[in-house]
């Protein structure tokens, strides 16, 4: 019996099958706010036509869309590229790789979505934005909706700091500065790292990208 040439190795739909069904809605996750389920990302869609074949659905998995007939890439739009196999490999060499690389930042973010802390690495996104703000006018704004979005304990999307840490920040406030945010954003890069980091690296979602890359080969039965 010989594969079909657009599907994917057995090994990939049941690492892409346990992603969707960790991250389904209704799921209970074991991200570690504890939050109720319903921020799931992964939800069937209709994809129209892959290669020659027809309609199918697909789970759509933070970046990746699996089906039946093979694994593609989507990125934040539509003209985005698939991280090379090299690449990918590279994110399990050091959380720094992952953090520095777009394609990397966009699949961990997708990643603690389904754990629902994907505040986390907003939080840690928006810091790397004010850092580059150079208008104290813009500096103030960005740091006032920082504050609002990610310290203020009546946030939704508040993130875990220490009272050393924030009480830095309730005095950075009254001139807010580029670098106001810096202790908090480097303690939540941390947290990334020791918490979020090594599950990601054994998630359904990063496995059957490696297979992606992997060679495939027809086989008979």
């Amino acid at each position: 019996m010989t594969q079909h040439p657009h599907q994917p190795p057995a090994a990939i739909l049941a690492a892409c099958a346990g992603a969707a069904a960790a991250a389904a809605p209704g799921t209970k996750s074991g991200g570690e706010h504890g939050r109720p389920p319903g921020r799931a990302s992964c939800s069937p869609s209709p994809v129209a036509k892959l290669g020659e074949s027809s309609c199918c659905h697909v789970w759509v998995c933070g970046f990746v869309h699996v089906c039946p007939l093979g694994l593609t890439w989507s990125g934040p739009n539509a003209h985005s590229t698939p991280p090379s196999p090299e690449e990918v490999q590279s994110w399990a060499q050091s959380f720094d790789k992952l953090m520095h690389s777009p394609a990397g930042r966009s699949v961990f973010r997708a990643f603690l979505r389904t754990e629902y802390s994907e505040e986390n690495m907003l939080f840690w996104l928006a810091c790397e934005e004010l850092k580059a703000e150079a208008n104290q006018h813009v500096v103030d704004e960005k740091a006032r909706l920082i504050y609002e979005d990610y310290v203020s304990i009546l946030s939704p999307k508040e993130v875990s700091l220490d009272s050393r840490v924030r009480e830095g920040i309730n005095r950075k406030m009254q001139e807010p500065s580029a670098h106001t945010f810096d202790d908090a954003q480097l303690q939540i890069y941390t947290l990334m790292h020791r918490d979020s980091y090594p599950r990601f690296l054994s998630s359904p979602t990063y496995r059957a990208l490696l297979l992606r890359g992997a060679p495939q080969s027809s086989s008979e039965a």
